[in-house]
């Protein structure tokens, strides 16, 4: 007998034919003697919907009311999973992350998960029930509803699994696994047997939609090999895994497009020491993810001024915008300039620390296109630029016929 851990995202869950369809498959795991834990998310809208109707309110609504509102949509599902379950006979009951035993901290919509002491998971597994967990969600210690950001369902379901010490932990979803481009945009995209934590960990930070970044890096912490595939079919997914020596072989695993940033750049900054601490602190303190940063040189006489561009979530945007706002007289700039209409191009590969050329493959690529890179970001096994949005898709078929084909 197995402990198995499934989640199911949105899609996966998006009707009650599809809530039915996850009840049968998760019916027919437990029929060969297997314990099963069951993470869903919201059913597929639901929460881009619930987010409408409080932004229809107040355009920047209180983060403790919109965890209390967004928390809902999974609670609506892990009920309607065990109503299907019992419909087919099957012992099932569902639980909040607060009831699961999820812990988190008070950083509402973007909370950690702080402890999990799946102690009542245990219980009703010992006495047969398949149990249905929210994702996405917990508890701080105080009582308050928190919500783990945008794909939190997937850190839920890792972070049970490690808790549990899961014999297999399996993140179904609407496509068949992890692809080398986003097969929507990219026809010719192939599906990936296997994958590093690493660049999955990239991929996915970078706007490849299939796993949460955050629940990829909890899963390298723990060691959780888990396995991406769909709840539409039986074809083997991708298994999420420690990096071996023939992934190097690999130069570039995968190509990732980000539209959902956007660049902030404040124009006419001092250039003195302690300026971008205070400005890059202050949106820290404000939970404002900054993703990519370029300074320019000092100009101008008098005190050197310079310019800093960074970009954000553009669902930070709004929050971003109001620290500087407020930094304006401290600092002293002279105006901020925002550019939505931004995308992020990003290649990944382990391969790409043994071997040379591949910025300059890229750069190459995008200049025989005509498209012009506005910023340029590495690491070991990445190299992003930010690019005009109306051409990253044309960009993103490029790149990847340029190097996987």
């Amino acid at each position: 007998m197995a402990l198995i851990v499934q989640k199911y995202g949105g899609t996966s869950v998006g009707n009650p034919g599809r809530i039915k369809n996850v009840a049968r498959r998760v019916a027919a795991c437990r029929a060969r003697g297997d314990q099963v834990v069951v993470v869903v998310s919201a059913m597929s809208g639901v929460t881009d919907h619930l987010i409408r109707l409080a932004k229809e309110i107040m355009p920047l609504p209180s983060e403790r009311e919109m965890d209390v509102l967004l928390a809902t949509g999974e609670q609506q599902t892990i009920a309607l999973t065990a109503i299907a379950l019992h419909a087919l006979n099957v012992p099932a009951v569902s639980l909040t992350g607060a009831q699961a035993g999820i812990v988190t901290d008070g950083v509402h919509t973007k909370a950690k998960i702080h402890n999990l002491t799946p102690k009542k998971v245990h219980e009703l597994l010992n006495q047969g029930h398949v149990v249905i967990v929210a994702g996405f969600q917990g508890e701080t210690p105080e009582g308050q509803i928190t919500t783990l950001g945008r794909g939190g369902s997937d850190l839920t379901a890792i972070a049970l699994a490690a808790a549990l010490k899961a014999d297999l932990c399996q993140i179904y979803t609407d496509v068949d696994g992890v692809y080398t481009a986003d097969p929507r945009i990219v026809p010719g995209a192939r599906k990936l047997d296997e994958i590093s934590y690493d660049e999955m960990l990239e991929l996915a930070s970078l706007g490849a939609k299939v796993m949460q970044s955050r629940s990829v890096e909890f899963a390298k912490k723990f060691g959780v090999v888990f396995e991406v595939r769909s709840s539409l079919n039986e074809h083997p997914g991708t298994i999420v895994k420690e990096e071996t020596k023939n992934m190097e072989e690999v130069v570039v695993r995968g190509v990732a497009l980000d539209k959902h940033q956007a660049k902030l750049t404040l124009v006419a900054v001092p250039d003195k020491p302690g300026v971008a601490a205070k400005i890059f602190k202050a949106l820290g303190d404000a939970a404002v993810n900054v993703d990519m940063i370029v300074q320019n040189i000092s100009h101008g006489a008098g005190t050197p001024q310079t310019d800093i561009s960074f970009t954000v979530e553009k669902a930070d945007l709004l929050k971003a915008r109001k620290v500087i706002d407020g930094l304006k007289t401290g600092i002293g700039y002279g105006e901020v300039i925002v550019a939505e209409q931004i995308g992020k191009l990003s290649i990944v590969g382990v391969g790409m620390k043994s071997h040379s050329g591949v910025a300059g493959k890229l750069f190459e690529t995008l200049a025989n296109a005509g498209i012009n890179i506005d910023m340029i970001s590495t690491s070991e096994i990445k190299l992003s630029v930010v690019i005009d949005l109306a051409r990253g898709e044309e960009a993103m078929k490029a790149v990847h016929a340029a190097f996987i084909g």
